[in-house]
């Protein structure tokens, strides 16, 4: 039983990062398009901590990063965080050559990000301000300034999720019954000892 649970961890874990929010391939020098050039590299930074509006980059860089970068291994990605919660909250994309329309139009022209590497010869930076925003309202906005085609569970990966899920489910129940096995056996020895105590009492009249 201990070897299934492992396995099936195992199996989650592979799971989380093959599906789910940011799970896409980005356009590359391959099969980029005249309406979305080829991503070369993201940057991401926020604060470390995650109050002022750095918690769903936070977010972002747990759940969707690493989708991104397994559907993307050659694409460089890479992360800052900082001590500095009143600074920016940003999501540098960098493109071959010039940047999606779609791109200049959503990028923060008022954000500007120290920390980000600078853009190559052949490079065009967008910075989204993602302060702020929840991480899948920021994957929709790298979505459309990208073009991402997100990829789609298989029938047999959603067959592996929903039995996870039923696993989940199941062991929820069973946590919450062996917890209120545990509460009466306490309950039940609390009451031995409160009558031990009483029992007690009244051999000492």
């Amino acid at each position: 039983m201990v070897n299934l649970f492992k396995r099936m961890r195992k199996l989650k874990t592979l799971l989380n990062i093959q599906v789910g929010t940011g799970a896409a391939t980005l356009p590359t020098v391959a099969n980029a398009s005249k309406e979305f050039p080829a991503i070369t590299r993201l940057h991401l930074t926020y604060a470390r901590k995650i109050y002022g509006g750095h918690q769903g980059a936070r977010h972002f860089w747990r759940n969707c990063l690493p989708r991104l970068k397994y559907h993307n291994p050659a694409i460089p990605m890479t992360v800052r965080q900082t001590e500095e919660q009143e600074g920016p909250a940003a999501l540098t994309i960098y493109f071959a050559e010039r940047a999606s329309n779609a791109a200049s139009l959503l990028s923060a022209k008022d954000v500007t990000d120290k920390h980000a590497p600078a853009p190559g010869e052949a490079e065009q930076t967008a910075v989204l301000d993602v302060k702020n925003l929840d991480y899948k309202d920021i994957w929709a906005k790298v979505k459309n300034m990208t073009g991402a085609q997100e990829i789609q569970p298989t029938p047999e990966q959603e067959s592996e999720l929903q039995k996870l899920e039923q696993m989940r489910q199941q062991s929820d129940k069973d946590r919450a019954r062996i917890a209120a096995i545990r509460q009466a056996k306490a309950d039940q020895e609390r009451m031995l000892q409160e009558a031990r105590g009483e029992v007690e009492k009244l051999r000492q009249l």
